[in-house]
């Protein structure tokens, strides 16, 4: 009999299997969305710092997703339990992830034991983004914060995570540089683990 093996008849859609298809989202429709979403969250703030703090709220709730999304796909639903496995699950696998690529450095701070900082020359989230004279300390990285925040906090690392520009010799743009400064029970339960 020719064609003797079985093909598979799914009845109901979500029976399907998820195509892998193509993973990759438009960079004008992202420039385009992450746009609007500046402009949604200036028209409810009255100064920057509350500008920031929305924009790192709404990275919080992607970056919860992202880990949640990364820890079943590529870690068999387990997550890491060391300080530096986490802070390299987020250089490499949650940038790759989010912007194509890992990110360009990480550091230990050298004034502060609790201290790490990610490091990125041109971050994508600030590539299209012009901010006015009035709002020149403004930093779109604050988005890219709060998915890193949203990230360490979900997966057991509470931490202050801020964004920052560094000015670079030679170069008309400065790096973008987030933060993030672990809390006191972190540091001691990596001490404990030893």
């Amino acid at each position: 009999m020719i064609g003797a093996g079985k093909i598979k008849q799914y009845i109901n859609v979500l029976d399907k299997p998820l195509s892998k298809g193509k993973q990759e989202v438009s960079l004008s429709a992202f420039a385009f969305l992450f746009s609007e979403l500046v402009q949604y969250n200036q028209t409810q703030v009255d100064n920057i710092s509350e500008l920031e703090r929305r924009l790192e709220d709404a990275g919080y709730a992607v970056g919860a997703r992202v880990l949640e999304l990364l820890c079943h796909r590529e870690k068999g639903n387990r997550r890491e339990t060391r300080l530096l496995g986490i802070l390299s699950f987020v250089h490499s696998t949650v940038w790759k992830v989010l912007f194509g690529k890992v990110a360009d450095s990480l550091e230990k701070g050298t004034e502060h034991e609790d201290e790490y900082m990610i490091s990125e020359k041109e971050l994508l989230i600030n590539r299209f983004i012009s901010t006015p004279k009035d709002m020149g300390a403004f930093n779109c990285g604050a988005f890219v914060a709060g998915i890193v925040r949203g990230v360490l906090e979900n997966a057991g690392f509470p931490a202050v995570v801020t964004a920052h520009f560094v000015p670079v010799e030679g170069q008309h743009r400065p790096r973008t540089t987030i933060l993030i400064k672990f809390d006191e029970e972190v540091l001691q339960r990596e001490a404990r683990l030893g």
